[in-house]
């Protein structure tokens, strides 16, 4: 029987891994000579990411994954406590580098150094900590997780899969299904942010 939630949670941060590299790029390009539609599209990039990984994907790994990892493998609670300070820090972070890009934008380059740093600061975290989700718990759920576990978190994760998933799976004619509440936002980006998430 398929694990569809590992299946999940790994295209998930595919997704999120993609949004995230974009940003970078963004980022380091700069403005140039269209601030204005370059501000729109890190604001929206920094709006998904606080939307959903940080509202619905990580609270299911906190509350359904990870306590059914523990009980079968002991030896992994000080990496779930070490992902769980990162889940705690999320959503501080995102609202954090969101206030930094508004400083920028309304107050001018003297605050251009503090979002370029933080953002740098914070794309390197997210990548190092689906790292560790992706090495150090997901084997041990697909191996020592029994029937009975594997059908409650499949129904649990199936519920609510991210937008941005649903969008590349409908665009590679995988899956029609989309979520159309984020078909205005994930156009603006798509059509502004550079690869590998976007075509701008």
């Amino acid at each position: 029987m398929r694990f569809e939630t590992l299946r999940i949670i790994r295209d998930e941060h595919t997704a999120l891994s993609a949004m995230l590299q974009s940003l970078l790029a963004l980022v380091r390009q700069g403005p140039g000579d269209a601030p204005e539609r370059y501000f729109d599209v890190v604001r929206a990039m920094l709006f998904y990411i606080d939307e959903f990984p940080e509202k619905h994907h990580h609270p299911k790994e906190s509350n359904l994954l990870f306590p059914r990892v523990a009980r079968v493998a002991p030896q992994t609670m000080d990496t779930i406590a070490r992902l769980e300070r990162d889940h705690m820090q999320g959503e501080t972070a995102v609202r954090d580098l969101q206030h930094k890009l508004l400083a920028w934008e309304l107050l001018g380059e003297s605050r251009r150094k503090a979002f370029v740093d933080e953002a740098e600061r914070y794309v390197g975290f997210y990548l190092e900590h689906m790292r560790l989700e992706e090495t150090e718990i997901l084997p041990l759920a697909e191996t020592l997780l029994d029937e009975a576990d594997r059908r409650e978190l499949d129904a649990s994760f199936s519920s609510h899969v991210d937008p941005l998933v649903l969008m590349h799976q409908a665009r590679d004619s995988m899956a029609p299904a989309h979520d159309p509440a984020f078909d205005r936002l994930f156009t603006r980006i798509v059509m502004r942010a550079p690869a590998p998430i976007g075509l701008g």
